[in-house]
């Protein structure tokens, strides 16, 4: 709701990034497998996304040292490949299918429900949220009529800017038609401490019916 009201392009993203770390939270805490590989994902594509926004705002603001929204607008009639990657890092960090944010919350809130409906529930909601102020901060900077005249010579991504970006374009494409290629990975890892958990869990249970007695 904070990022909501912010006017600083940094400061939303900040938000932003603080909100998804608690869907990595609240998968951990799912304890399941479904949870936990969910948050490692999302930890993960997070750090590619997050990233890739931050470098986004950080690309006008080496060009018109002010990160204040207000101050942009129409952005795409002058930096076409700007709109083009900053779009992809707007649509990964809503959790747009086909990207790696979809699945790192998919995980997570099936995890999460396996647990408890109105606490996946009340976290779906928070999908619908930041949906909306990312959506909005695209918006605002990117649509629209170019009618500031500060913005009428501002130039478009730089080939080297190009060259930082592709990595992580390559990183969240790739996880998101193919999570496997994580999931597989950390999967014995995730499996072996659920099942510890569970173990520790019903050892627990058993410990405390047998004092009960």
């Amino acid at each position: 709701l904070v990022a909501l009201v912010q006017e600083d392009m940094k400061k939303l993203i900040a938000y932003s990034s603080v909100a998804h770390m608690g869907y990595v939270t609240m998968g951990i805490f799912a304890a399941n497998r479904q949870g936990i590989d969910g948050a490692m994902f999302q930890m993960i594509s997070h750090g590619f996304v997050s990233g890739a926004l931050f470098l986004c705002v950080g690309v006008v603001y080496d060009r018109m040292h002010t990160r204040e929204i207000a101050a942009y607008g129409g952005l795409v009639n002058r930096m076409p490949v700007y709109a083009l990657v900053f779009m992809l890092f707007t649509m990964a960090n809503v959790g747009l299918p086909g990207t790696s944010g979809f699945v790192g919350e998919f995980l997570t809130l099936s995890g999460i429900f396996q647990v408890n409906t109105w606490v996946a529930a009340a976290a779906a909601t928070g999908v619908i949220l930041s949906a909306s102020y990312a959506l909005w901060l695209y918006r605002r900077v990117v649509f629209g009529d170019l009618i500031k005249e500060s913005l009428k010579t501002i130039s478009d991504m730089t080939g080297r800017e190009k060259l930082v970006f592709a990595p992580l374009v390559a990183m969240t494409l790739l996880l998101g038609v193919y999570p496997s290629l994580l999931t597989d990975m950390v999967g014995p890892s995730v499996e072996a401490l659920v099942n510890q958990y569970q173990s520790a869990v019903v050892e627990a249970d058993g410990m405390t019916r047998l004092a009960q007695h």
